[in-house]
């Protein structure tokens, strides 16, 4: 008997069949088959390489221009697609076979979901509520209205019956990549412009409505019966997180050994624990994207965050990232796009859209028009998430290819105009020119500008009681910009906030929030109980590795005259100055090589604990421009009635040796000419002028004091501890070479402070007081400088008299410190 014919299912037979390899690996290597590229393992890895070279060759040619890493990685996807390469039969046969586009497809979702968890670590949400009004409308006004127009674009273009897909079309309109945008503008110096920082903050809430785009986009694109369902669980799934999973996750660290790091088995769980929350977003009718974007923002400590960040950025942006990249370009084709005036329409009216938006948003904010065009154009620099709507779109059967294509050739033309429009039009970092970057050239009856960088709570008493003493009054007013240095988490981008002290955030503050609200509350004290100040609290977000580089640009910025740093190390619990934060040592380095002003590191050796501001400071004065400077800040300060200031002089007697020194490097390796003698006529003539100023001014003490070797100036200086100074101010000593200080200079164990200043720090001393260290602003001469000398003259005009003076003016108690070192008591010449 015949066996029965096998059944047949009719309706089966005009479909397409997709058959798949099943071949994972070899097991025998090439002697098994002709074609190694077969299997799915060996072709995967293949393409992932292929990706990731065209990639790096694409970064590498786009270089010169400036382009930001997103650009090359774009046209690299492109250049591997039907476009370009895959327009070759042969090439897309043996590379990129229809049937193993489902497993690079498969693992660039993968590469979204850790992206997803990666952005949501990074993303700080409690700064969208931080953001200015203004910035607030130009960001909402740039989201409605590119997503209007990309719906009439995607309407018009249109000829089926599927709608859905405008929620995509629009959405990636809509888009200003954060991470894209503050790299363009940080390479072309304008991060810290006011347009910089307009259309970074519009840009952070424009990736927060991204993400509800596209978690939109997924809804409404997936089961129709269910939508409402889909849309309901997926907000309650979001609460839950915020509300809920955020808290749990913080009382699981908190209970944590301190000191110890987290666990491989404690990061491994968190990673879980993202794949999970992708796993329940999928299952309501979402994507696992959103569920780990979600997890990410529930990580609530920083220390956490930057150990994954660092555990897993370069992997999923170099490796898993160009995968998704690949998918893009398979996908784009730009031969179905239409006649090139199709194109050129579309992709005009793409790069009008934010523009548009900016425009309208001056109805609604104090914005000029001409500040518009460019925050419009700098919002048009797209990211990965404008790519990643689009994408899930055409996964989604909801675009066509056409529409496709011609957005991503929209996103890319938008982002790579933005480089050469910043080139061009670069907006004014200075309202005024900035002028007086000296104390010594600032007049006394002019503002004094002051940046003093704060990088913890316990830096506040030791800034507030160098201000205090500076004595401001209404006639010689002090602006403050007290900047909060906070380092930065992860890889994301430089921010700076500036803060409104009578506002009040929310009752439940994080650390940094709560270091904030104290440094507002320590400088908003200072200024009611000061007359003639004026204070403005900031907060710069940076990484470590450039944070010298922010703090010099808002001292450009704010025009500045004298930067305060705080020192890495403080005075501990035995007396001994101990390190609080090493890291910074090297922040202050590059400060003082590139700073635009003087700079002056303050060193806390317990006065702060018992006074509000120094009433007995003292000044050592070697010569040169920084200890010139370091005079001319002392000034300041003698008109408080209860405030004693002592000059003593150091000078080397005529059996000293002398050192010859021509020229100096300072810290940015720049060789300043320096001329002995005319160096020397600077410093009399500006200490004479000081004298005469202070002739009748019993609190100011001057004093010389002839020295043959750098034994006698170690004495003499840790001598002048019997007299429980408050406040030592020195120079930095640059281009100054004495014989009293030469052999200090190689035994510095911090050079960032001179000899004097070094000296002061490392030696023992009984009494509590606070050392301040001056580098005088000077520009190289083959930079076409005009150094500061004369600059006195200007601050106390009109007081040179016809007067003898002793040049040695000092009491009883001040002569008994000195009583076994030889002084010089001469007649200064008339003037």
């Amino acid at each position: 008997m015949a066996d029965p014919e096998p059944l047949i299912d009719v309706g089966k037979l005009n479909e397409k069949v997709l058959c798949y390899a099943q071949t994972i690996y070899r097991f025998n290597g090439v002697w098994e088959g002709p074609d190694p590229l077969t299997p799915i393992i060996p072709l995967f890895f293949i393409q992932v390489s292929l990706a990731i070279l065209i990639t790096r060759f694409v970064t590498f040619v786009l270089k010169p221009t400036k382009q930001p890493p997103f650009v090359a990685e774009i046209i690299s996807g492109i250049l591997l697609g039907p476009t370009a390469l895959g327009r070759i039969m042969r090439f897309r046969r043996l590379l990129f076979p229809n049937y193993n586009f489902h497993v690079i497809e498969t693992m660039a979702h993968v590469a979204l979901v850790f992206y997803g968890f990666l952005v949501g670590l990074q993303m700080d949400m409690k700064s969208v509520l931080r953001i200015g009004i203004k910035a607030r409308n130009v960001a909402i006004i740039g989201i409605i209205i590119p997503f209007v127009m990309g719906t009439i674009l995607y309407f018009s273009h249109t000829r089926d019956e599927e709608v859905r897909g405008f929620i995509f079309y629009g959405g990636a309109l809509t888009i200003t990549g954060f991470s894209v945008l503050s790299k363009i503008l940080d390479k072309q110096k304008i991060l810290q412009t006011d347009i910089g920082k307009m259309a970074m903050s519009s840009a952070v809430i424009n990736d927060i409505g991204a993400w509800f785009i596209l978690t939109l986009g997924y809804v409404v694109t997936g089961s129709t019966a269910n939508i409402h369902w889909a849309l309901i669980c997926t907000i309650a799934y979001a609460l839950f997180c915020v509300f809920y999973l955020r808290r749990a996750i913080g009382w699981i660290i908190r209970k944590m050994p301190e000191g110890q790091g987290y666990s491989e088995f404690f990061i491994c769980s968190i990673l879980a624990g993202m794949a999970i929350s992708g796993v329940i977003t999928d299952a309501l009718g979402t994507h696992p994207i959103i569920g780990a974007f979600l997890f990410g923002l529930c990580i609530p400590n920083q220390v956490l965050q930057a150990e994954i960040i660092d555990k897993l950025d370069d992997f999923v942006t170099g490796i898993f990232m160009p995968t998704f990249f690949v998918v893009c370009g398979l996908r784009t084709n730009f031969g179905q796009m239409g006649s090139i005036y199709e194109i050129v329409g579309y992709i005009l009216l793409f790069v009008s859209a934010k523009i548009l938006g900016s425009i309208a948003a001056t109805f609604f904010s104090e914005m000029t028009i001409k500040e518009a065009l460019a925050v419009g154009v700098l919002s048009n620099t797209k990211s990965i998430m404008a790519l990643i709507i689009i994408e899930a779109g055409q996964a989604q059967q909801v675009l066509s290819t056409q529409l496709y294509s011609l957005m991503v050739a929209g996103i890319l033309v938008m982002t790579v105009i933005v480089t050469p429009m910043t080139m061009l039009h670069r907006p004014s970092q200075e309202i005024a020119p900035h002028k007086r970057r000296t104390i010594q050239k600032a007049r006394m009856e002019e503002e004094l500008r002051v940046l003093a960088c704060i990088h913890g709570t316990h830096d506040i008493p030791s800034v507030i009681n160098l201000l205090g003493s500076s004595h401001s009054t209404p006639a010689s007013p002090i602006t403050v910009f007290a900047l909060q240095v906070v380092e930065l988490v992860g890889r994301g981008s430089s921010m700076l906030e500036v803060h409104n002290s009578g506002k009040r955030g929310s009752r439940s503050l994080g650390h940094e929030e709560t270091q904030t609200r104290q440094i507002i509350t320590a400088f908003d004290n200072y200024e009611l109980r000061s007359d003639g100040v004026m204070v403005q609290v900031l907060t710069a977000r940076s990484a470590l590795s450039t944070m010298d580089e922010d703090m010099c640009n808002i001292a450009k910025d704010k025009r500045v005259a004298f930067i305060i740093l705080p020192f890495h190390k403080q005075r501990g619990i035995e007396g001994e100055m101990e390190d609080v934060n090493p890291e910074i040592r090297a922040v202050n380095e590059g400060v003082l090589a590139n700073a635009p002003c003087s700079v002056g590191i303050l060193i806390d050796r317990g006065l702060s604990e018992t006074s509000d501001y120094a009433k007995n400071i003292v000044l050592l004065f070697f010569g040169g421009a920084d200890d010139r400077e370091a005079l001319a800040y002392a000034l300041r300060m003698v008109d408080r009635p209860d405030t004693r200031l002592t000059v003593v002089k150091f000078i080397p007697d005529e059996g000293a040796s002398d050192i010859e020194q021509t020229e100096f490097a300072d810290e940015s390796h720049v060789n300043v000419q320096i001329d002995k003698e005319s160096e020397k006529l600077m410093d009399d003539e500006f200490l004479n002028r000081f004298k005469i100023s202070t002739a009748n001014d019993k609190s100011v003490t001057y004093i010389e004091l002839l020295l043959n070797d750098v034994e006698e100036a170690v004495q003499a200086i840790k001598l002048m501890d019997q007299h429980n100074y408050d406040l030592y101010i020195v120079g930095k000593g640059r281009g100054v070479v004495s014989p009293l200080t030469a052999g200090l200079v190689d035994w510095c164990d911090c050079p960032e402070l001179g000899a004097i200043g070094d000296l002061l720090v490392t030696s023992e001393f009984d009494s509590t007081f606070s050392v301040l260290v001056m580098q005088q602003y000077v520009k190289p001469i083959g930079d076409g400088s005009v150094n500061s000398y004369g600059s006195m003259s200007e601050r106390i005009a009109g007081i040179g008299m016809d007067m003898d003076l002793d040049m040695q003016r000092t009491d009883s108690e001040s002569g008994d410190v000195f009583s076994s070192f030889r002084r010089r008591t001469e007649h200064m010449p008339r003037v």
